[in-house]
């Protein structure tokens, strides 16, 4: 069996001036078509969400629209736990809380509906990459601000170079692999 470090260095790959000249978008599509190793990364982000002894310690697990949702839903799933969706303005049917943040070329919203979480629900939030932080944050607001605790951040690839990981100091964030 490859090791989750192969794994993930198989799987991700980078493809250049993606969405636009610059930047390198790092896409997971490889990863998710293999079988054996979408099992290893969903099993890695699930071991977050438990104690030494290996039992689970969340009630709900949040996916950040859109990546996150492939992989928080199995997460859950793996932990007997909930899932909630995370989602972008406009698209949750019920009553919901937002919360807006910046974004380099403007303002994004996220909201989620307001009875996803039972008052102290222990969250862990799950999301493909953490970058500047900014979603996280915004998300993090949420859970909080419908009475549930979160537990930890997940995500399965975290860019060093910008600052995700400094924007939520205080924070306990976990990342599969670090660039």
């Amino acid at each position: 069996m490859r090791s989750l470090e192969q794994v993930l260095a198989d799987g991700i790959r980078d493809i250049p001036d993606y969405p636009q000249a610059g930047v390198v978008f790092k896409d997971i599509t490889p990863l998710l078509a293999d079988h054996t190793g979408f099992g290893q990364v969903v099993e890695a982000l699930a071991a977050i969400g438990k104690d030494d002894d290996g039992r689970p310690v969340v009630d709900k697990v949040v996916g950040i629209e859109a990546r996150g949702f492939i992989l928080a839903a199995p997460v859950a799933l793996a932990l007997g736990a909930g899932f909630v969706p995370v989602r972008k303005k406009g698209k949750l049917p019920a009553a919901t809380y937002e919360e807006s943040y910046a974004l380099e070329y403007g303002e994004a919203t996220i909201e989620v509906h307001q009875d996803a979480f039972a008052p102290g629900d222990r969250v862990l939030v799950i999301d493909d990459v953490l970058a500047t932080g900014g979603t996280v944050e915004a998300c993090l607001r949420l859970i909080r601000r419908c009475g549930a605790e979160v537990l930890g951040t997940a995500v399965l690839l975290e860019l060093s170079f910008l600052p995700g990981r400094k924007r939520l100091d205080g924070e306990a964030v976990s990342a599969l692999v670090t660039v």
